[in-house]
């Protein structure tokens, strides 16, 4: 995307806290507030607010609508009650993922999904063109509204000062909240390895919904439920709660059946989809011939994606993330490799340049909340 960077309305309240900003997928986004470390830790043990409007949101409604949604995803849509979440992978004709997205039944004919924000214009063009003798409506909703996930063990407490209903809510639902004003979509999700949920909410309420959260995060006694946690911390928690990302675990060129995302992949689904054939082969030549993995890295260097995993010389992969895990306080990184080499256990190498780095291959995820 080229020109000026997209905002989000919360922009100003990142200043106000002393965020550090970069470039990420056209948007001027907060990386961190103090340190990454220190963020990641309070999710951990608290909670964390994150800005995360510059994911896509589009809001397709029509009479077509279910059937174009079960046409480009890897998961049945027909059979979704109103109020449910469903995370799914949208394929290419190869069986590579177009994106990784949440699809949220509204009503009957109408859904919400929250698509990456590197992909939003992508999958637009391509509903567009899948859909074009559908009848339905696609509105991108993603400019005119807000996206905030709270994260942490403490935040069903914290939301349960304010309402009985969101605490109550099972994994992958929604509720939608009238506050007045405005409404506000709440679903039980999250990208951390936590518990809590994510709100979308008009640009225009932003300054209303915070006045609620501002209380904890500037508390006179010095303790606070959550605090601001940028897209570094997003990463590190996603990383050792064993969750893909994007360009790194998920790709064009990468069979989602490498992703070891086997739940949100239903192979023999009955509506078929694009790249259903592709992974049926997969499937009934033994399976994909690379699969993700985590590693555990010997030392204190971390792991870059990129870098060649080898095993008795022989290169049989690479990393597609990796970090210091702030819980384990060692490195960890995910890689995809060659099936051989990927069971518990086995013992590999990552070429660092001018150092070659242990690793052990090692079950996902790497943290479960309250280990």
């Amino acid at each position: 995307m080229g020109g000026e960077l997209l905002r989000t309305a919360l922009y100003d309240i990142h200043r106000e806290y002393g965020a550090q900003f970069v470039e990420y997928a056209g948007w001027e986004m907060p990386i961190r507030y103090t340190s990454i470390v220190e963020e990641h830790r309070r999710v951990r043990a608290s909670g964390g607010l994150f800005d995360v409007s510059h994911m896509g949101r589009l809001r397709i409604r029509g009479a077509d609508a279910t059937a174009l949604l079960d046409r480009v995803t890897t998961r049945p849509i027909a059979s979704m009650q109103a109020g449910q979440c469903r995370y799914c992978l949208m394929t290419n004709e190869r069986g590579g993922a177009r994106d990784d997205v949440i699809v949220s039944r509204i009503e009957e004919d109408e859904y919400l999904v929250v698509v990456n924000a590197a992909n939003r214009e992508k999958i637009v063009s391509h509903l567009r063109e899948v859909g074009s003798s559908m009848r339905f409506d696609l509105v991108d909703e993603t400019l005119k509204t807000s996206m905030l996930a709270i994260q942490g063990p403490r935040v069903m407490e914290f939301i349960g000062r304010f309402s009985e209903e969101i605490p109550s809510l099972k994994r992958f639902r929604f509720t939608v909240k009238n506050m007045m004003v405005f409404k506000a979509m709440v679903s039980r999700t999250g990208y951390t390895g936590e518990d809590g949920v994510e709100v979308i909410l008009p640009n225009s309420a932003v300054g209303l919904a915070l006045k609620m959260l501002r209380d904890e995060m500037d508390p006179a006694d010095g303790e606070s439920v959550l605090g601001p946690v940028g897209l570094g911390a997003r990463d590190t928690l996603r990383l050792e709660a064993g969750m893909p990302l994007y360009g790194h675990e998920l790709g064009e060129d990468i069979s989602v059946l490498s992703s070891g995302m086997d739940f949100a992949i239903k192979v023999d689904k009955e509506a078929s989809f694009i790249g259903q054939e592709a992974l049926q082969r997969e499937v009934e030549a033994g399976g994909p011939s690379r699969v993700i993995v985590g590693l555990d890295v010997e030392g204190r260097r971390t792991a870059r994606h990129g870098m060649a995993v080898m095993c008795g010389g022989r290169r049989v992969g690479h990393v597609t993330s990796g970090c210091m895990s702030p819980m384990l306080e060692h490195p960890i990184a995910m890689a995809l490799v060659d099936r051989e080499v990927s069971d518990v256990g086995t013992e590999l190498a990552i070429d660092a340049g001018r150092a070659s780095l242990g690793a052990r291959v090692r079950a996902l995820p790497f943290y479960k909340s309250g280990s």
